[in-house]
């Protein structure tokens, strides 16, 4: 069976069964996934089944970003992604749940799970490009908004003179986890589109900046220099 022949399984049987919860974990988020996957080609040999599928099932279970085993998601994931690819598609290669379950288990960032397959390293890279950028910057407000989470401080915005707190500042996500995703990256690619992603979150930090100053028709470079300079 070809791959597009899996994808449309998945999607509709996505449709059918998944409840989405939040608009960051919706089928359109894993259809991105898969599509940023393909861009990460290596010159290692790729099983692009397991990519596919694990694109599709990675967020099968997300729990909330404040529910106490949000960091147990993707390992409740794949062990909910290996029943069903075993009832639901019987002929989905067994030999391969294996592999599909590691890079769903490995992608997250709260498990710190060390992704050890070619397919885990693109299937990470992927889903942590979907978080930078300005996907990433519209989730960040969206969950931030459903719940209750204040935008930012207004007072100190990027935090220069008060510890970093993302449960109660949209804005610190930004710091705590987003800017630090390019190191984390697997593939070279990756690591290079992170970057000019991160750069983009950079910028909206110092429009930010300068909109909270009065100044409309500027960046405030200064107050990101910090951060360009790590």
């Amino acid at each position: 069976m070809e791959l597009h022949d899996w994808q449309s399984r998945f999607e509709t049987w996505l449709r059918e069964n998944h409840s989405e919860h939040d608009a960051a974990h919706d089928i359109f988020h894993f259809r991105r996934v898969w599509t940023t996957a393909q861009k990460l080609n290596t010159d290692t040999a790729v099983d692009w089944l397991v990519v596919l599928t694990a694109c599709y099932f990675h967020d099968l279970i997300s729990l909330p970003k404040n529910h106490p085993d949000r960091h147990r998601s993707s390992v409740l994931a794949a062990q909910e992604t290996r029943g069903v690819l075993m009832s639901d598609f019987p002929d989905f290669p067994q030999q391969r749940l294996f592999a599909v379950c590691h890079a769903i288990e490995a992608h997250s960032f709260s498990a710190k799970i060390v992704p050890e397959t070619p397919e885990a390293k693109i299937v990470q890279d992927a889903d942590r490009l979907e978080a930078l950028g300005a996907i990433g910057l519209a989730r960040v407000f969206a969950v931030s908004g459903a719940l209750g989470v204040a935008l930012f401080d207004a007072e100190d915005p990027l935090a220069r003179k008060r510890g970093l707190d993302d449960k109660q500042y949209a804005l610190d996500h930004f710091q705590t986890k987003l800017l630090t995703l390019p190191l984390t990256m697997q593939t070279e690619k990756g690591r290079r589109l992170a970057q000019h992603n991160a750069d983009f979150l950079l910028t909206y930090m110092a429009k930010l900046s300068a909109e909270l100053k009065g100044e409309y028709e500027k960046l405030d470079l200064e107050a990101i220099q910090p951060f360009i300079a790590r």
